[in-house]
């Protein structure tokens, strides 16, 4: 079920997104917004396999027909947050092609410890053109777990009802406030919520039918959208120490000169952690780190031996909301 499950989302991956709806992201705006979880799965680490991941996945609608497929892996004793800390790790939930998608990206996180799952989804917004609005919200799984003797392993699913029927279970998201504007102070951008699109994912490597490791790889590179002011950053890779890609981000607007951003990509769990700096010149100054894990479609060139993977967009959070 696990390998079945990130099988499909890999295979929605290539689909092109639906059309996004413009919705009013002005700071008076108290708009709230419903997904409904189709279907949501948990299934705990495969001794037999050799791996230590955990595998979470969510069916996502308007109605009763799945519109997004979310899926995300970490180590199991990590319960969704990066190396058992204080971030969560975000994922992004895929357009299935089954109709028109409402949102321009769609990401959630799971606090298994917790059995809350937190949804987060980007909107154009039609009263600030150039800018994307952002919407959030959460709800508790009360789920039934089962073991597996044969194997060690375990899954979950949300219990029945007490007629025995499939529970209706949605989510409200609550829009944020409003994105300020890239030359806003520092002060300012402090008190928002902080959370970046990533765009244009780039990540080329080579590896030889075959072969065990790869012969090289680029590491990733991608535009970084501040969605709290809408500062523009483009990252690089730089450098890569005990297996993990290092790289810097650039800011590409000259109104925006006290914030740097970097980067790093752990190419074997597909983990990419954001951090971002303000400097404002007083005790004001501030930083923000967001991790996500990243499901990009890896294409090989014909009769050659390299991989060249690519994403479109993806929604990075903070701290829960």
């Amino acid at each position: 079920m696990r390998n079945g499950l990130v099988a499909l989302a890999a295979a929605a991956i290539s689909v092109p997104l639906g059309a996004a709806a413009a919705r009013v992201c002005g700071n008076g705006t108290t708009t709230s917004f419903q997904y409904r979880v189709v279907d949501a799965r948990y299934d705990s680490a495969d001794p037999s396999r050799n791996s230590s991941l955990a595998t979470i996945a969510a069916s996502l609608g308007s109605s009763a027909s799945p519109l997004y497929e979310c899926v995300a892996q970490w180590p199991e004793s990590w319960a969704g947050w990066y190396e058992g800390g204080r971030n969560i790790i975000w994922s992004d939930c895929i357009w299935n092609g089954a109709g028109s998608g409402q949102d321009k990206t769609v990401s959630f996180a799971v606090d298994w410890k917790k059995k809350l799952m937190y949804l987060s989804h980007t909107f154009a917004c039609s009263d600030k053109k150039g800018f994307d609005g952002l919407a959030t919200g959460f709800i508790a799984l009360d789920f039934n777990c089962t073991a597996v003797a044969e194997d060690g392993t375990s899954y979950c699913t949300p219990k029945n009802t007490a007629t025995g029927a499939r529970p209706v279970l949605s989510i409200s998201t609550k829009i944020a406030p409003a994105p300020l504007d890239a030359a806003s102070a520092c002060t300012d951008t402090s008190k928002r919520y902080q959370s970046w699109q990533l765009e244009k994912w780039l990540r080329q490597y080579e590896m030889p039918p075959g072969a065990a490791n790869l012969r090289s790889d680029t590491g990733p590179s991608f535009t970084l959208r501040d969605m709290a002011n809408n500062g523009v950053f483009s990252c690089v890779t730089s450098g890569v120490k005990n297996s993990i890609f290092e790289g810097a981000c650039k800011s590409t607007s000259l109104a925006i000169s006290t914030t740097t951003a970097k980067f790093l990509f752990d190419p074997k769990l597909n983990l990419l952690t954001i951090t971002q700096h303000w400097e404002c010149g007083n005790s004001s100054s501030f930083s923000a780190v967001g991790v996500s894990f990243v499901q990009a479609t890896c294409d090989r060139g014909f009769n050659s031996d390299v991989f060249t993977c690519t994403y479109d967009q993806i929604w990075i959070g903070t701290e829960v909301i």
